[in-house]
């Protein structure tokens, strides 16, 4: 593509270097991966300053760099373009390099702190499921029509975001479904794309270690729907006090969904069961392969979105009754061993602790314990640790604190934490086991016949991240292993 023609989209306030003529055959904005034909956009991390990386890029044969500053080094042949933000040029020049591919078919974002994997995983299963071609970028996975794809982070940087976009536009798809995180919104990862829809499922302290404040957290996911198109719509959970504010300078058709309250799509659990549950929706019935009303309300987020999709109603009533809950959420591991029941959850946050916990005390009945086993990330949000451990020594019969993914820390350090928010009563009850492995292991060689292990904060991960390095790890593997002996 002719350098000329993309930087129409970012409108430079300085070029150097020869831009009529030049051809740019790709877009980086990691120098690792520029080669020659390529255009090198350096942004500025929190880690690093790729300002500093382009000499290397023009070394692989990057022939054309945007910068923030002019570097005073410049080689001959290579066409330099100053622009103020590099991060949003970044996704705009990568949305027109590979064909602006959200303008090729209809994309629905999904953020929130909890649910945004289980309701983008959904729909889009919902979608091809009505006989759709359709795409997926999440936590878990990244598919293309069925072709899984690994997944490094929750949102993919614009680059990317807009090559895999481009792949499942190619492909036919002509939906795809993505989660939108905080970090993707503030850093601008998704500048450039043109989204059909976006849903809000809820809002709860989390990643304040980037955003500093809840009000910094929250005015980060409200740009996203502040950035939607008038053409699109914006579901929002009106049973998340959150759910009107995301919607107020909103240009998109505003829609709502509520368990409690009177909105566009109404749900009501009728009936609870350890296998699922029936909802009401919109007055009618279905039996679903769900619990807990956290699940209901993300059930209830992609029926509204699969009606706004043009949906028929009986048909998506018939697939939410097929669909099967997303891998790491509420995820059941069957062994042998003495009736033991183990669950694996992502949960991560006070909020979605309590919500799997209490649903888990709610099915399961009276007379049957609970054990939780959790940890804490490393090198992120301190604050909500002493809680996060609180809230599940509160709701739980036994609390096993462990290590999580510790990333730079010391794990003990992080459990100390976590220890800190537990009064006399709660930590007697409480024992620490550094080793994950073991903490496991301890949990279910004390469950009795009946009692449920919940095994929460990593969920659907096959890895721990310890001091930069990834070793593999699956809470699923090592929950098999335990209760089989």
């Amino acid at each position: 593509m002719l350098l000329k023609e993309l930087l129409k989209e970012i409108e430079p306030t300085e070029t150097v270097g020869a831009v009529d003529g030049l051809e740019v055959t790709d877009v980086c904005i990691d120098s690792r991966e520029a080669k020659p034909g390529s255009m090198f956009i350096a942004i500025r991390g929190a880690e690093a300053d790729g300002h500093a990386y382009i000499g290397k890029a023009v070394d692989a044969g990057a022939v054309a760099v945007v910068c923030g500053e002019m570097p005073e080094e410049r080689r001959e042949g290579v066409a330099y373009a100053v622009t103020a933000d590099t991060r949003e040029a970044a996704g705009k020049l990568a949305a027109a390099f590979y064909g602006r591919p959200s303008e090729r078919m209809k994309l629905i974002g999904v953020t929130g702190t909890n649910g945004k994997t289980t309701v983008a995983t959904l729909l889009y299963r919902l979608l091809r499921m009505r006989g759709e071609k359709a795409g997926l970028v999440s936590t878990v996975c990244v598919e293309v029509d069925g072709l899984r794809l690994p997944a490094e982070r929750t949102t993919p940087d614009a680059v990317t975001l807009n090559r895999l976009l481009a792949r499942m536009a190619d492909e036919g798809c002509r939906y795809a479904c993505m989660e939108v995180s905080s970090h993707a919104v503030a850093q601008k990862r998704i500048a450039g794309l043109k989204f059909a829809g976006g849903i809000f499922t809820n809002l709860t302290r989390d990643h304040l270690d980037y955003h500093g404040t809840v009000e910094n957290y929250l005015r980060a996911k409200k740009a996203f729907f502040d950035g939607l198109g008038k053409e699109a719509f914006c579901l929002v959970n009106l049973d998340d006090r959150n759910g009107r504010t995301m919607a107020q300078n909103t240009r998109a058709t505003v829609r709502t969904y509520s368990l409690r309250e009177m909105a566009d799509f109404k749900g009501k659990i009728l009936e609870e069961h350890p296998e699922g549950m029936i909802m009401e929706c919109d007055g009618r019935e279905v039996a679903v392969n769900f619990i807990g009303r956290f699940n209901a309300q993300n059930l209830l987020a992609v029926y509204g979105a699969a009606l706004l999709l043009d949906t028929d109603k009986d048909k998506t009533l018939e697939i939410l009754s097929a669909l099967r809950p997303v891998e790491g959420r509420m995820e059941t591991v069957s062994g042998k061993n003495r009736g033991v029941t183990v669950v694996v959850d992502y949960a991560h946050t006070p909020d979605a602790l309590e919500n799997v916990i209490r649903t888990l005390r709610e099915v399961t009945g009276t007379g049957r314990r609970i054990l939780t086993v959790t940890g804490a990330g490393g090198n992120r949000d301190k604050g909500k640790r002493p809680i996060m451990a609180a809230t599940a020594a509160r709701m739980s019969d036994r609390l096993i604190l462990t290590s999580d993914n510790p990333r730079w820390e010391e794990p003990e350090d992080i459990i100390a934490d976590m220890k800190a928010g537990l009064d006399e009563e709660q930590a007697r009850r409480t024992i620490c086991i550094t080793d994950r492995r073991e903490a496991i292991r301890a949990a279910c060689l004390m469950a009795q016949r009946g009692d449920v292990v919940l095994i929460a904060g990593k969920g659907h991960e096959t890895y721990q991240e310890v001091k930069g390095v990834k070793h593999h790890f699956d809470d699923r593997e090592e929950a098999r292993i335990a209760i089989d002996h």
